[in-house]
């Protein structure tokens, strides 16, 4: 499933007493700890290719906040492959705090600019604040015009990120300084959407929050005089935190931190939470733990699913000729408990150029042409078998169509049956993921009847050009997440979102497709063109 434009990823350290050296990092100065965020960064590109950044408070310079942000990946934007630029960079925006995000556009367009963390520059210290966040606002139009239409605000940008800025900004206006804790419940009240950020000031004070129904994850750890939080575990883990120190933020919870003290308070609740399950079954790296539950852990539940599932209906003859294939690389966890459970060999007959790029940066023909080069199937793994390729899911259908005329004519198998751990996509998604339209999806347009019945699917894999294809039923979800359903979100499979403004575009994105005249395929995405 790599047609997706990814999300973003967000990360922040601090040392917090200036007398005490951490034993996380011995090497590194106690004003240097933002040299950490790079090393986090990689951990988390996943989440995001197109930019990075980071922004850094030194106490002891007289540029209290350093921001450094450029389009690229990790590697690129921080020089790590030339060791003097790489340490002029760390030298030049080394600072006690600091906090970094990683980023793929779901608003906004693909140029610096857009890239995080956020500056806003003011005379008094506390006013002036950097900041980056995961996630996105389904009402940011709405925000928008509000804003626009009670001050005289200059909006430079197309995005969310910006509105978020000007409504913290708003909240410490004039006179004002209700405390970060205050700021948050305030702005929460308006806020319809997801949002996992971290804000740091020129005073040396920093907010890590998530919103209250934790669609976007957050995690933290705290050993020592050092702090750390990431998007996912694995980036806090590989920085030498012990992992029963690591801990997912609770929704609606904010850490405020200042040089000299640190606290965990709530400042909204919703009553129930909204965990995003595509950050299990994709976005987030599988060494990853979230709100308590392991990646790889669920990712083979879904596995097992598929193979309960193979063995209810029988589809096809599961023989010494038949092996289980993923699509490389989210998919293989789910592949190899499949074969586990149906006694067949998983083997890798497709290997991926990891130098290609990702397919989800091009659109259109762009993305076509990009999964064609992306993957090399094995005819000496494939040829003359029956072959069940595993895939998480199928948002457009460009790289499954891609894939299986490939593996059909380089990698000579004689069947091709697409298993899909993940229901099909059927809405969009208005939380952080760049699915915004129904018309851009493969499977609304085959849901002509009440629910996924084997007449649909058949006609799915005539479109594909596969022998069978069948998913993952929706409550197979929670059993492999191991969280209730009420306590996710599953908007883009079922149509229901936990939010009202979610459900709002909903009935806009519904409208839009079914519009006469209406282009199904356009590229404006349903928040673009909602009602104000």
């Amino acid at each position: 499933m790599s047609e997706l434009f990814h999300e973003c990823g967000v990360a922040a350290i601090y040392h917090l007493d200036a007398a005490e050296p951490s034993p996380l990092c011995p090497e590194q100065g106690i004003h240097e700890a933002s040299r950490l965020l790079p090393r986090m960064l990689l951990d988390i590109q996943n989440r995001g290719q197109l930019a990075a950044g980071i922004s850094t408070f030194r106490p002891q310079q007289n540029q209290l906040l350093t921001t450094y942000k450029d389009i690229g990946t990790v590697s690129e934007v921080f020089r790590l492959s030339h060791r003097g630029k790489a340490e002029n960079l760390m030298r030049e925006t080394a600072g006690r705090a600091g906090i970094g995000h990683v980023r793929y556009a779901t608003c906004g367009r693909d140029d610096r600019n857009y890239a995080q963390p956020f500056e806003r520059v003011h005379l008094q210290r506390h006013k002036w604040f950097t900041f980056c966040f995961n996630g996105q606002l389904a009402n940011y139009s709405k925000l928008k015009d509000e804003l626009q239409k009670q001050g005289d605000y200059y909006f430079s940008r197309d995005a969310d990120t910006e509105i978020i800025m000007h409504e913290i900004g708003r909240e410490l206006s004039g006179d004002q300084n209700p405390g970060w804790l205050e700021v948050l419940r305030r702005v929460s009240r308006r806020f319809d959407g997801a949002y996992s950020l971290a804000l740091l000031n020129s005073s040396g004070e920093m907010v890590v929050a998530r919103d209250p129904l934790g669609i976007k994850p957050m995690c933290w750890a705290k050993e020592g005089p050092l702090f750390a939080a990431a998007s996912e575990s694995v980036a806090l883990l590989n920085l030498g935190f012990d992992e029963h120190n690591i801990h997912s933020l609770a929704p609606g919870h904010a850490i405020l931190i200042s040089p000299n003290s640190f606290e965990i308070q709530c400042f909204a609740e919703a009553g129930r939470t909204a965990h995003c399950f595509f950050e299990w079954i994709y976005f987030a790296n599988v060494a990853s733990t979230l709100d308590d539950r392991s990646v790889y852990l669920t990712r083979t539940g879904l596995g097992t699913e598929l193979a309960r599932l193979e063995r209810e209906e029988g589809i096809i003859t599961v023989d010494e000729d038949t092996i289980v294939v993923p699509v490389p690389d989210t998919s293989k966890a789910a592949a190899d408990a499949m074969a586990f459970e149906l006694g067949v060999p998983s083997r890798e007959g497709l290997i991926r150029n990891r130098y290609s790029g990702r397919t989800f940066i091009e659109g259109g023909q762009g993305r076509k042409k990009k999964a064609e080069t992306k993957y090399t199937p094995l005819r000496e793994v494939m040829g003359g078998k029956r072959v069940i390729l595993v895939e998480d899911s199928i948002v457009r259908s460009t790289t499954m169509k891609v894939l299986i005329d490939r593996i059909y004519e380089r990698g000579g198998a004689k069947e091709i049956h697409v298993r899909v751990a993940c229901p099909p996509i059927l809405a969009p998604c208005f939380y952080g993921i760049d699915m915004s339209t129904i018309g851009e999806l493969f499977a609304p347009r085959f849901m002509d009847a009440p629910g996924l019945t084997r007449e649909i699917q058949e006609r799915m894999a005539a479109e594909l050009g596969c022998d069978s294809l069948r998913y993952l039923p929706v409550e197979a979800l929670a059993r492999a997440v191991g969280r209730p359903a009420e306590d996710l979100c599953q908007a883009c499979v079922t149509g229901t979102y936990p939010t009202p403004y979610g459900q709002q575009l909903y009935q806009i994105a519904r409208t839009n497709q079914q519009s006469p005249g209406s282009d199904c395929s356009t590229d404006a995405r349903t928040y673009e063109s909602s009602v104000r």
